[in-house]
């Protein structure tokens, strides 16, 4: 018996038990359908911003999963320039950010158009501007080298890294990536949802690039999940409950990688994470919601731009305290100017000053501040 799955020369004929996944599909395609039809009966507005929300959490966890932790107003920013909505404050992104953002909402944008070998390497190179992973120069939007050793499909810090599965060499990554092509874009009868989760795995297990193939694989799968639902609207994140389930799904791929190509257990896993991000949207709704109401509060209320923009930092996630030195650097004004703004709104019942306090004062949002 051959050590991975894709040296068996029935590969790539997955095999599963497709009595075992009716229900757990059925009930994915149940949820999809009841939270599109809510998030569509919000409004514009508010359906533009949970569906913001939802594609600046994609793209931070997507990268964070690979350990990269990118600036949360810099996507954002980077998504919202895009996609021609008006968000007020935004900031200039970086490339880095930049190219993640394009490469998912090309995935998810263009759902319905094919997947080429031009359209991955693009990605590919949008992910690596620099040609550059960290340190370490890679081969860029081309397959990996063929006279390099076996690649290693690894997870961990360096150091303490723990290898997977070895991926296919570089010598049969055209092949196998042309039958993947003509397998994604045919016109057959899977059901989408399903056709996702295949995907996903058969990606990740060719691994055809030197790096970035994680955030790859989950792009295609997010695309394939947009064909499913026929629209490019996300409401809810697969990476990021992928992030908060990276050990089991691990522990799942490895498994598969060495079995038999029966993926009943990769199936299993991937619909189930799958149902789990879809009650996650919840989440960002409520957040939605939330932001909406306070703005509602404030309707008719004097604010400048830079307090508008602050507003809304903390009404999306501000990391850490918010305190006046914090304030003058986000809005690059002088630090008396910046206790002023934000003496006026707690002054104004907007803001209120957290306990504590200690050496330097910090501030919330009023009646949101602990979650209410």
């Amino acid at each position: 018996m051959s050590l991975y799955i894709h040296q068996q020369k029935s590969w790539p004929e997955f095999r599963w038990d497709q009595e075992a996944i009716l229900k757990p599909l059925s009930d994915v395609r149940n949820r999809q359908g009841r939270l599109f039809g809510r998030m569509e009966s919000l409004g514009f507005e508010l359906r533009a911003e949970a569906l913001l929300e939802t594609l600046t959490e994609d793209v931070l966890k997507s990268s964070e999963i690979e350990g990269e932790i990118l600036d949360k107003g810099q996507v954002r920013s980077s998504i919202a320039k895009r996609l021609g909505m008006d968000v007020g404050g935004t900031e200039e992104a970086d490339r880095n950010v930049d190219g993640v953002v394009e490469m998912m909402l090309d995935a998810t944008q263009r759902y319905a158009e094919p997947l080429t070998q031009e359209r991955l390497f693009g990605w590919h190179a949008s992910l690596f501007p620099t040609g550059h992973s960290g340190m370490s120069k890679i081969t860029v939007a081309a397959w990996r080298p063929a006279d390099v050793d076996p690649m290693q499909v690894v997870s961990g810090y360096y150091g303490k890294q723990k290898v997977h599965f070895e991926a296919p060499g570089g010598a049969l990554l055209e092949a196998e990536m042309d039958r993947f092509l003509k397998w994604f874009n045919g016109d057959d009868r899977m059901e989408p949802v399903l056709k996702s989760a295949i995907a996903h795995l058969w990606f990740v297990t060719i691994h055809p690039f030197e790096d970035g193939n994680g955030r790859i694989a989950r792009a295609i799968a997010d695309m394939a999940l947009a064909r499913s639902e026929n629209s490019p609207q996300r409401f809810y994140s697969m990476s990021a409950q992928i992030r908060v389930e990276r050990k089991r799904c691990y522990d799942v791929l490895e498994a598969t990688q060495k079995g038999d190509l029966t993926i009943d257990a990769w199936l299993a896993w991937f619909l189930e994470c799958l149902l789990r991000a879809i009650d996650g949207a919840e989440d960002i709704l409520g957040a939605v919601l939330t932001k909406a109401r306070f703005w509602e509060r404030l309707a008719g209320q004097p604010l400048s731009d830079r307090q508008r923009t602050m507003i809304n930092r903390l009404l999306d996630g501000f990391e850490g305290k918010l305190t006046s030195g914090k304030w003058a650097v986000i809005t690059k004004t002088s630090p008396d100017t910046a206790l002023r703004d934000i003496t006026d709104l707690v002054e104004r019942g907007i803001l209120v000053k957290e306990p504590g306090g200690g050496r330097s004062t910090s501030y919330a949002l009023a009646g949101i501040a602990y979650g209410v």
